[in-house]
């Protein structure tokens, strides 16, 4: 009953009215999408350098903080079912003024991510068709997923399914192959705990460093929260959604990781880049790689880019319609009740910012981790705050413990993090205070002359 009143609530108080479509299973495929089960193939090697080896650690420690993290979106979902994701949280849950920072700060993830995305097909795709240049490519995805998204979110549900049906295919074959390959004396000769600690490179500082790469592959299932007023599984669906698409993957991340990395053991890589395809070649051949090569170019491209240009849209979305960015990102689509306005402009700045970065990929890859992980700083407050402040939860569990633990590990791997990926997410700040400041006298301004 408090799902329906809700709903009927939203509809007399907000013209701007999003379609009630998606059962629970497409929110944990559209999760699971979104984060892309085989995302450590592209960051394998990056991770493999920082780790000293340690890769399946590094995904471990990431797995933790991401658990803590998903454990209060699925608290602040519960208490608040609207879109938004961290930004509308951290607005009810701190002030007005920390939804706004904490909007900004995810914006840099989501916003960027569909750009990182495109470039890292493009880039893939060079020595398969070496004579097409970058943009044509960006053009070509950035096209076909917002066409996508404008035409609905149910749409983007559907073909979902066969995209991720395609990467777990692909996934459990590399882990056949690699296991057999393993065991048939490559690499190490079988599956070694090395991967998981070694002794002689082990130090806290080397695996937060590695995991502040390997969170990369992560960001992603906070997206689901950004469909809150798309679900007709009521209010535990974006919770539960949530978490189990985290822990799935998460297990995923560290099946394959762990085989990679002992079939890794004496392979000398061709660039850390295409690390993960040299570890492939390994395991089942060449047209095993180049097979590995192609999936991650439609699940990065496709699948990946088109859910993640579906949530920015739908952050875009919330913010303009309470005011905080240009109303016109909060027009409704009259046929296909999507956000079209605000997808339409993540297609044009994804194109911008990809052709802007085409060069300098670690820079955009810094940057998007700073800004996903500082706006999970605010979420979890949101949680202490909210429940254990307000409400006098005793839930000490889930409303104290978890989000402590959760803003704990976060600080941590945000500390260790490159000082460019600092600095470049200070400058984001600052131009988001500027922005706020210049806002609200504008607004002030409005309210004199009235």
């Amino acid at each position: 009953m408090l799902s329906v009143y809700l709903e009927s609530m939203s509809a007399r108080l907000d013209p701007a009215k999003l379609k009630r479509v998606l059962s629970t299973r497409d929110l944990v495929v559209y999760g699971l999408i979104n984060i892309v089960p085989i995302a450590p193939f592209s960051v394998f090697g990056q991770v493999w350098n920082e780790s000293k080896g340690m890769v399946p650690l590094a995904y471990l420690m990431g797995l933790i903080g991401m658990f803590f993290t998903a454990m209060s979106y699925a608290a602040m979902s519960r208490a608040f079912p609207v879109a938004g994701s961290v930004y509308s949280y951290a607005q009810r849950g701190l002030h007005d003024v920390a939804g706004f920072f904490a909007g900004w700060l995810i914006l840099l993830d989501y916003i960027l991510v569909p750009a990182l995305l495109y470039l890292f097909s493009a880039i893939a795709l060079r020595p398969l068709l070496p004579g097409v240049p970058e943009w044509v490519w960006l053009v070509v995805f950035i096209s076909f997923n917002a066409s996508a998204n404008v035409i609905g979110i149910a749409f983007t549900a559907r073909a979902n399914r066969y995209l991720l049906a395609l990467e777990l295919v692909v996934l459990a074959m590399f882990i056949l192959l690699g296991i057999i390959a393993l065991y048939g004396g490559k690499g190490a000769g079988g599956l070694t705990l090395s991967p998981v600690y070694n002794p002689q490179s082990f130090s806290l500082a080397t695996v937060a460093g590695a995991t502040s790469l390997a969170v990369l592959s992560f960001l992603g299932f906070d997206g689901i929260s950004t469909l809150a007023e798309e679900t007709s599984g009521g209010n535990n669906a974006i919770g539960r959604a949530t978490v189990l698409a985290l822990l799935l993957v998460g297990i995923l991340f560290m099946i394959q990781t762990w085989i990679a990395t002992d079939l890794a053991k004496g392979l000398v890589f061709s660039s850390p880049e295409t690390a993960f395809y040299d570890v492939a070649a390994l395991a089942g051949g060449a047209w095993f790689k180049i097979m590995t090569l192609v999936v991650v170019i439609i699940a990065t491209g496709i699948a990946n880019a088109m859910a993640s240009q579906a949530a920015v849209a739908r952050v875009l979305f919330a913010m303009a319609r309470d005011g905080k960015l240009p109303r016109v990102l909060s027009r409704i689509h009259s046929r296909f009740s999507t956000p079209y306005v605000s997808t339409l402009f993540v297609a044009i700045i994804s194109l911008i910012v990809g052709l802007f970065f085409a060069s300098r990929l670690d820079d955009l890859n810094r940057i998007v981790n700073f800004g996903a992980l500082t706006a999970f700083l605010l979420l979890h407050l949101s949680v202490v705050n909210h429940y254990i402040i307000r409400q006098r939860s005793r839930n000490w569990l889930r409303h104290l413990l978890f989000p402590s633990a959760g803003f704990l590990v976060i600080a941590y791997v945000l500390y260790q993090m490159n000082s460019a990926a600092k600095i470049m997410g200070a400058y984001w700040i600052g131009a988001g205070i500027l922005y706020y400041l210049t806002l609200k006298l504008l607004n002030k301004t409005v309210v004199l002359r009235e």
